[in-house]
Order: C-alpha cells, then sequence, then structure tokens
C-alpha cells in the first residue's frame, strides 16, 4: 500500500457529511446521523468542509436545484449519495465510502468540473451560492437584484448604474454586488433614519435546523427587524392531495430528544448532545430500561451545567403576555433554558409513563409564528431561538393556520 492510499484510508475513517433533509424524510435522517456515529463520521457545517454530500430521501425541484450548487461548492475529492429510506442508509455509507478511495475517479472529477461555482441562469430564481440561502420564491430580479447572473449584472450595468445612483429606492448597487452576493440597502429604523438593510435567508439547508423551512431575515445592523418563513417545495409534496396523506409521525419523546440535541449542539454543549443523540437512539430502539437510564443521564447532564444555563438564559424570552398574543403553548414561557428544561422532563415522564411534574400544556407552535418571534432578535442568537420552540417535523404542522 502506498503512502496516498494509507492516507486516503485514514481520511475516510473521518469524511465529514453534509445532510441534506427534505421535508417528511426525519427518520431516514436519524438513521443516517446513526449510522454516521457508527463509522466515526461527523456531521459537516459547511459545503467546504464536506467529504460526502448526503440527500435524505427524493428532494423537490427548488431542493433540488440547491443541492446541485451545494455539490459545485464542495471541494474535491467529494462523493455524493441519495438515500431512500431508513433502510438504505447503511448500505449508501458503505458505497459512499467506497468511492471516496477511488483515486481516478477524483482526479476525473477535478478535470472536469467548472473552476467557480456557477450562479442560476434563472433570473427569477435564488442564488443558492451560500449554504444559509433558502428556496427560490419566484419574486422578480428587481426585488432580490442579488441574487442574478452575474452576466446580466454585466450587461445591464451600464443602464443600472446611473438610474440609481443616488441610491434610494433603486437596486443599482446591489445589481454590482460581487459574486451574486446581496448588499445592503436602504431602509428606515425605528427612530425614521435611514439605515442599511440586508436581506439574509436562512435555511433550508442548515445543520440542526427544521427541515424544509426557509427564514427570510431583515437586517439592519445585527437586529432582525423583520422576517417571513416558508416550507420549500410545499413541504416535499407534489400535490394537495399528496399533501394531505402525510408518514407515520416518529415516536413523540424521540422528536423531543432530536430537538434538544439541535439546540445543544448549536450551543456547543457537545457532552450534553452526544447524551442526546444516545437517548433518542435508544428511545427508537424501543430499549425502555436503556432508554429511561439515557434520559435520565442527560436530564442531570443539563441541570448541572452552569455553562449551559448562561448560554441560554435570556435566548427568546417569553412571556404570559407573549403566548397569550401569539397563542402559543404555556410549554413556551421563560427562556430557551426553560423550555429544555420542560422538554426533558416531559421526555423523562414519557419514558416511565408517568405525569410530567408540571403538567403544562404541549400544543404544537405554528411555523408561521417564528417570524414574529424572532423579529428584534441578534441574528447570532435566531438559530438559538428557533432550536428551543421544539418545533415538530413539517408533516405534523401542514394544518396550523397561517398569520
Amino acid at each position: 500500500m502506498g503512502l496516498n492510499e494509507l492516507l486516503a484510508g485514514l481520511a475516510v475513517r473521518a469524511a465529514h457529511v453534509l445532510v441534506i433533509e427534505p421535508p417528511g424524510q426525519w427518520s431516514t435522517r436519524v438513521e443516517l446521523d446513526h449510522q454516521m456515529l457508527r463509522r466515526g463520521w461527523r456531521r459537516a457545517w459547511t459545503p467546504a468542509d464536506a467529504d460526502v454530500l448526503a440527500v435524505c430521501g427524493v428532494p423537490g425541484p427548488e431542493l433540488a436545484e440547491l443541492v446541485d450548487l451545494i455539490w459545485e461548492q464542495m471541494p474535491g475529492p467529494r462523493v455524493r449519495t441519495s438515500i431512500s429510506s431508513p433502510d438504505a442508509v447503511a448500505s449508501a455509507l458503505r458505497s459512499a465510502a467506497d468511492l471516496l478511495l477511488d483515486t481516478p475517479r477524483h482526479r476525473a472529477d477535478a478535470q472536469d468540473r467548472l473552476q467557480e461555482p456557477q450562479l442560476s441562469d434563472d433570473p427569477n430564481g435564488m442564488d443558492h451560492g451560500d449554504l444559509d440561502h433558502g428556496e427560490h420564491d419566484g419574486t422578480s430580479p428587481e426585488e432580490h437584484p442579488g441574487m442574478r447572473n452575474p452576466g446580466q449584472d454585466k450587461m445591464e450595468h451600464d443602464q443600472t448604474d446611473h438610474e440609481n445612483h443616488d441610491g434610494h429606492g433603486g437596486h443599482g448597487g446591489m445589481d454590482m454586488a460581487p459574486a451574486g452576493i446581496p448588499l445592503a440597502q436602504a431602509g428606515e429604523d425605528r427612530d425614521g433614519l435611514e439605515m442599511d438593510v440586508l436581506q439574509l435567508p436562512l435555511g433550508p439547508v442548515l445543520p440542526f435546523w427544521p427541515a424544509g423551512l426557509v427564514l427570510r431575515c431583515s437586517l439592519q445592523g445585527d437586529v432582525v427587524v423583520d422576517a417571513e418563513a416558508a416550507v420549500i417545495d410545499n413541504g416535499g409534496y407534489g400535490t394537495p392531495e399528496q399533501a394531505k396523506r402525510p408518514g407515520p409521525m416518529p415516536v413523540s419523546a424521540a422528536v423531543r430528544c432530536d430537538n434538544a440535541l439541535a439546540l445543544l449542539a448549536l450551543a456547543g454543549a457537545d457532552d450534553a448532545a452526544a447524551r442526546a443523540r444516545h437517548a433518542r437512539d435508544t428511545l427508537l430502539q424501543g430499549e425502555q430500561d436503556a432508554a429511561q437510564d439515557a434520559v435520565e443521564r442527560l436530564y442531570r447532564t443539563v441541570r448541572k451545567s452552569r455553562l449551559l444555563r448562561w448560554s441560554l438564559r435570556s435566548v427568546l424570552p417569553l412571556t404570559s403576555a407573549d403566548l397569550e398574543r401569539h397563542g402559543l403553548p404555556s410549554r413556551c414561557l421563560g427562556d430557551a433554558h426553560d423550555r429544555l428544561l420542560w422538554s426533558l422532563d416531559v421526555i423523562r415522564a414519557e419514558t416511565r409513563n408517568e405525569e410530567p411534574v408540571e403538567p403544562i400544556d404541549g400544543g404544537v407552535v405554528p411555523w408561521a409564528i417564528v417570524p414574529h418571534l424572532v423579529t428584534g432578535l441578534e441574528v447570532a442568537s435566531v438559530r438559538l431561538a428557533v432550536a428551543s420552540l421544539d418545533l415538530v417535523p413539517f408533516p405534523a404542522v401542514q394544518e396550523t393556520r397561517h398569520v
């Protein structure tokens, strides 16, 4: 075995996987997490950090376009795999490991691929060049000029630059944005003064983010002043009739453990996140005694962590008046740490077939409420805030009210 083969084998043992979860593919993604852990593979946070691009299920047209553009961002050696169901996860990862060791294939890929990631040729499409970018929303290029084809920007520069030179009401500066990255435009702040406003879409492809959710945020400085929510590809269902027949939901306690895992991972609590992952997997395997023990260890770890308490305190604090105004269940009362403890208390009770210590309404948080809750937050805390809401995977919230 040569040095190259030896190094490649060592690298494959610690491969990073960028996971793309379309709505309705919760079970497949969870099984993928479990199989990755068994192999010693880890989740990638960005395309630049990924060796494997794993797509759970079949993405819709909007998400498929985003997958293709993310694939172009990944450095070689790289492997792309589609996983149709939880049963197909193990074989898909074995094939991915074999392909990572196929050196001639990667050399050919490096010669054939484009030297730079290309933006969408569709002037009405969204630039998916960044992992945070969301779905195509059908808006005109004048509304989202930073999402245009760079060739159009160059050809139309002479026409738009002079027309919008004063920067008020026009978007000539954004048409000149480098590599299609949207620049800030003018807008009024709370004092009635003019201040730059930057449009920042979050989702649908982000680690530890609700599958399919696209949150379009308007930022002044680092504060979210406005937001809109949407679900990419209509939740992954081709027709309204198909949307009425979602698949069965996973065990409630396992879903809550998975949501707690997302919050803990985003907060940087790696040890607690690992315990949450173990508790989720044991719950799904139906090992009652092991699940009780795993949940109890997770609960004690979270309760004892002063650093975690300090990190999550004051993240999206909600009062009784806030709950009444937005129609939220009482379990949302308090801050992110309070909601995490409530969720763990419910999980403990469910694994013991007991009633929670404090009987609290466990209703679903409508996804349409999320933009109202994150408005006014600093952008750095938005993902923690969303993770703390314990959102149910999309098939269970399709018929929630819209605002």
